[in-house]
Formats: structure tokens, C-alpha cells, sequence
């Protein structure tokens, strides 16, 4: 399905963000972002974590490592990060606040640091590098179903590390994955607030035949899945009911299904966004297969490992888009 819609712009700008980096992150991406997408009047704070050097480097089991050294080094290197992200978001207009979080001299660990630091700044956007299951995406995932820790509704933008360029303007092609919950609905909403012409938003559902459906699923049973993907298109179309008036945004829907072995939903969403050359992914954080455990989840988090373009992830709460 292709369309297009035309009504009164309505673009998201966040207006409390939070980018987290660490000795590790290369954060020109992850800055351009923030000018891309701060709005009017908005507030950013950098937070630099500086985690336990004998976490971060490998060889800290060994007799002669000294760990003070190492804290003075790694400390060097998030000061850095820190310094160099301020620069970039300061060219943005946006009112600029850094710190940084000393684990070893505060105790605790990078996931509940980053969640209070995101509750303490009443963030609605939290910007997070990923470096193939290192940097400050790794210590989320292993906190994964902590009932201490809650970020309320705040959007999560992880930018993967790697091929770093500058991302002067808003996407323009986002590839938004659904499965018709409220919260991948609230994910569609964002990217079309994102968008700006010429933009161009797909949205996908992924039909996962590899788990649910085996030569023992009858016939009728495999057409009721092809119609629930449909209504859930379908009624993604209601999210883009006007939104937007003078601009013109192109997008269209659709239906992909996992090979039957082999192959799973976040392959599929991946493999979609590289053949449709996708510059932003979109999704929902509650879908039905208990997508966020805490921040990231199953799938959520299997995309966010192998991809090699942002991935927006939108959280809902008290029934309201967590943007």
C-alpha cells in the first residue's frame, strides 16, 4: 500500500534530554542527533559514565594491574566524550548541562545510573551508544527486568557506533515496525513527528512463521495470523489521520513473513531496513511478546545489537506516547 498525506505539520521536538556516554563511545552521531531532534527552548544534559576499570579492561584480574591508573586513564577518556559531545550540542542553541557518574568513588553500577539520571532530569528522550554489545547498551540489557529501576515513559534513540557522519537533518526514510499494540502505534506516531519533507515512513509487520507456524498449524490457522498482520496495517493508517497538512510524507505498509526455519522477527525487521536502505527504525517497547523487560527486550533488543542505523524505541505510559 503507498500513500500520502498532507495536513498541518506536527513535528516532535524533545525537550529534556539525556545523552549518556562512556570511555568508549563515539559520540558525533549520537550529538548530531540531539541538534536534529532538541526542540524549541530545550535542555540537554551529558552524562558521562565512568564505570569500574576492572569491568571495562580486560586485563584487571592480573597481578600487576593498577587499577588507579586505570581510573585516571578511563576518567581522562570520559572527560573527553563528555567534553567533545558538549561542544557538538552547544552549536544547537539548547541549554547544556554535563556531569559525570564515578562508579568506583559512587558505587553501583551503569544501568541504575543511567535510569536515576534519566528520572532525576525528567528526560523524555535518552540518547544511547551501541558498539555491537559494548558500551552503555550492554549494562541495560543486563539489567534487564530489574523492578528497582524505571525510567517512566521516556523514548530511548540507541545510534550504533561505527561509519559515524553527520546527521544535519531529520530522517528521511523510517522503517517502523508494528504489531498492534498501543505502543508500537505510539512508535508510528513519533516517527511521523520526526519526519519532514520529502520524508518517506514504511510501516512493517513481520508475521513470524518460524515459531508460530508449523506444518502441524492448519491452513485456516495460518490465514487468521495474515489477517491479524492486515488489521494491524490497517489500522496504522489511523496514526497518520491528520497529522500533517502542508507537507507532503509518503509511506506505505507491509506485510513480510519470516522464512519457516532459520530466521526470526528482529532478523527480518533488520533485513527489511537494509533493503529498503532505512535511515531510522521505529518500535514500541510493550508489543505482545513482552518486548521491554526493562528498557530493551527480546526483539528490541536483538535489533538494537546488529543495527547499523538508529533505533528509536517509544515507551508508553498512562496510555499517552512516551514522547
Amino acid at each position: 500500500m503507498n500513500a500520502s498525506t498532507a495536513g498541518t505539520p506536527h513535528r516532535i521536538g524533545f525537550h529534556r534530554i539525556l545523552l549518556c556516554v562512556d570511555s568508549t563511545t563515539v559520540v558525533a552521531a549520537s550529538a548530531m542527533l540531539v541538534r536534529t531532534l532538541a526542540g524549541t527552548g530545550a535542555q540537554v544534559q551529558i552524562v558521562g559514565v565512568l564505570e569500574n576499570a576492572r569491568a571495562a579492561i580486560p586485563l584487571g584480574p592480573l597481578a600487576d594491574f593498577n587499577q588507579n591508573a586505570a581510573h585516571a586513564r578511563l576518567l581522562r577518556e570520559v572527560n573527553a566524550r563528555v567534553a567533545e559531545a558538549c561542544q557538538l550540542v552547544n552549536e544547537s542553541g539548547a541549554a547544556v548541562f554535563t556531569k559525570v557518574v564515578d562508579l568506583i568513588a559512587d558505587g553501583g553500577d551503569a544501568a541504575h545510573a543511567i535510569a536515576n539520571a534519566a528520572q532525576t532530569w525528567e528526560a523524555d528522550l535518552m540518547i544511547l551508544g551501541a558498539r555491537h554489545h559494548r558500551g552503555l547498551v550492554r549494562w541495560v540489557e543486563r539489567a534487564a527486568g530489574a523492578p528497582d529501576m524505571r525510567i517512566g515513559g521516556c523514548t530511548i534513540l540507541v545510534v550504533p557506533q561505527g561509519g559515524e557522519t553527520s546527521r544535519s537533518a531529520r530522517p528521511q526514510r523510517i522503517l517502523a515496525a508494528v504489531d498492534g499494540s498501543p505502543a508500537s502505534m505510539d512508535a508510528l506516531r513519533t516517527a511521523i513527528g520526526l519526519a519532514t519533507e520529502p520524508a518517506r515512513i514504511k510501516v512493517l509487520y513481520v508475521i513470524d512463521r518460524a515459531t508460530r507456524v508449523t506444518e502441524h498449524v492448519s491452513q485456516g490457522l495460518q490465514d487468521a495470523f495474515e489477517a491479524e498482520g492486515r488489521v494491524a496495517l490497517s489500522r496504522s493508517m489511523d496514526a497518520f489521520a491528520g497529522s500533517l497538512s502542508a507537507d507532503r510524507i509518503e509511506y506505505e505498509t507491509y506485510l513480510a513473513r519470516t522464512d519457516r526455519t532459520g530466521d526470526d522477527v528482529p532478523t527480518a525487521i533488520l533485513r527489511e531496513a537494509t533493503r529498503w536502505q532505512a535511515d531510522l527504525l521505529a518500535m514500541g517497547t510493550h508489543g505482545r511478546r513482552s518486548v521491554a523487560r526493562w528498557m530493551l527486550g527480546s526483539v528490541s533488543a536483538r535489533v538494537a545489537e546488529f543495527a547499523r542505523i538508529p533505533l528509536i524505541l517509544v515507551r508508553q505510559r498512562d496510555g499517552k506516547p512516551g514522547v
